[in-house]
């Protein structure tokens, strides 16, 4: 086999005059990659979609993939039928955009959101490649925060807004990204990593106060006194995902956990400071009180959420506008992903959807 790649290679080079370079795949040890970068295959899916669909049989996310949650559910709660306009306020990977798509064309619209540039221009090719030019798709650089500048494409309103508040696989899993304490870089959690404070730099200014308080209201940390003092007094050694994630280790064993009983609070304080860093509360508050102005009279909306401090917001603004008269019903308990999808997909474990109609 590799003497005929080679004869192939040489036969383009006479034919072009020009060598043609042999380049090499990554090598890694052992029999299975193990890095982010070496698994080729998985960020490959266009070559190799055989061996992406094995990985995602044994209920594991490819890397540089995200596999979108609650496909079904959410279809059934927006109504999609051709001929609608809509908006996917968090972009992503474009699994929703993606699948939703298809059921509104032709005559349909859809635009995408994302607050994440690199991620966002990977998606933009990835959906044009599928025949979507910008009549049927567009896309936005920005904060769904701001999703009333999308009223310049659609003035009366939309069908349908969704929006799944979820971190997606591509930033968890992609290490330079900082946001996984499983591979060691520098502490970012910037959903946009062109711009802001990162997490790092958010440790080195915050009060002993201010972070205890954050590890309660963002993640309901139950040590969030100890480690909170311990994290500034070791701040150095929090500007990095391996050493932050050693700080809540060590502290929380002088408390009697064993290493396997940290990996829940070490979760929770990444996540506290990545809600933090990038405003995450706020923006989903300035999302809440926006979607009714945006949506036409009976346009619904679904909203997926992953925490409990996004679910009680939901909730609540759903509850509270219905009873005003604004939303004319809303979904009184939230829809869980089925128990296949939780087997298949076990980051959908803690999705809740919730929907809302406009009166």
């Amino acid at each position: 086999m590799l003497a005929k790649q080679r004869k192939a290679g040489f036969l383009l080079s006479c034919m072009t005059d020009k060598p043609v370079k042999h380049t090499r795949r990554v090598r890694y040890a052992g029999t299975h990659p193990r890095k982010f970068s070496e698994k080729y295959k998985e960020l490959n899916p266009e070559k190799y979609p055989d061996d992406v669909e094995k990985v995602k049989k044994r209920g594991q996310t490819p890397a540089g993939m995200h596999l979108p949650i609650c496909v079904s559910e959410i279809y059934e709660a927006l109504k999609l039928k051709q001929g609608m306009s809509g908006i996917d306020c968090t972009l992503g990977y474009g699994g929703h955009s993606g699948r939703i798509l298809p059921r509104i064309i032709p005559s349909g619209m859809l635009i995408g959101i994302d607050v994440d540039s690199a991620e966002l221009a990977k998606t933009e090719k990835r959906i044009r490649s599928y025949g979507y030019d910008e009549s049927v798709f567009v896309t936005r650089h920005m904060n769904f925060s701001q999703i009333k500048e999308c009223l310049d494409v659609r003035p009366e309103g939309f069908d349908f807004i969704l929006a799944d508040l979820g971190v997606s696989s591509m930033q968890l899993d992609t290490p330079r990204r900082g946001f996984s304490f499983k591979n060691p870089a520098q502490l970012d959690l910037r959903l946009d990593n062109s711009s802001g404070e990162t997490a790092a730099e958010l440790l080195l200014r915050i009060t002993e106060d201010s972070l205890i308080n954050l590890l309660i209201e963002n993640a309901d940390e139950p040590y969030a006194e100890p480690l909170g003092k311990a994290i500034l007094l070791r701040k150095k050694e929090c500007q990095t995902t391996v050493g932050f994630a050693s700080v809540i280790s060590e502290t929380l064993q002088t408390k009697g956990l064993e290493p396997e009983e940290c990996k829940p609070s070490i979760q929770r304080v990444f996540q506290a400071l990545r809600i933090e860093v990038n405003n995450e509360f706020e923006a989903l508050d300035r999302l809440l009180r926006s979607i009714p102005e945006c949506l036409k009279r009976g346009g619904r909306v679904a909203i997926l959420s992953f925490h409990s401090g996004e679910d009680r917001r939901v909730k609540k603004s759903f509850k509270g506008l219905t009873e005003q008269g604004i939303y004319s019903e809303c979904v009184r308990r939230p829809v869980r992903p089925s128990f296949q999808e939780k087997y298949d997909n076990p980051r959908s474990s803690s999705a809740k959807l919730r929907w809302a109609v406009r009166a």
